[in-house]
């Protein structure tokens, strides 16, 4: 089994956090979302953001608005609604918790 594998599933385990945790920062393009994930080394592809972001929005979570650009056409720029906060919330507390249970087993 090659590690890359499992690293590429762990990513994708947290890319819905930490997308959700970029927006809640505020209005945020989608390239610029796969920017910061890039350099956080969490690996993402617009063809794995887009969809994504879909699906958040149909559930509520976050929304997006046209805004104009100079250089070209129309940009997309998505905040996190307050559903979304509070879904973050509780996400942050899962994190936390598997943060501390991961470093429990490490001790061990």
């Amino acid at each position: 089994m090659k590690i890359e594998n499992t690293q590429v599933q762990m990513r994708k385990g947290i890319l819905e956090f930490c997308v959700l945790k970029i927006i809640s920062r505020g209005e945020v393009y989608a390239s610029d979302m796969i920017e910061e994930l890039t350099s956080a080394r969490i690996m993402v592809v617009e063809g794995t953001l887009y969809p994504l972001l879909t699906r958040l929005r149909k559930a509520g979570l976050v929304d997006y608005k046209w805004i104009e650009s100079s250089s070209g056409p129309p940009r997309k720029y998505y905040t996190i609604t307050e559903e979304g906060k509070d879904f973050l919330l509780h996400l942050d507390e899962t994190w936390s918790q598997l943060v501390t249970s991961t470093q429990k087993i490490s001790k061990q």
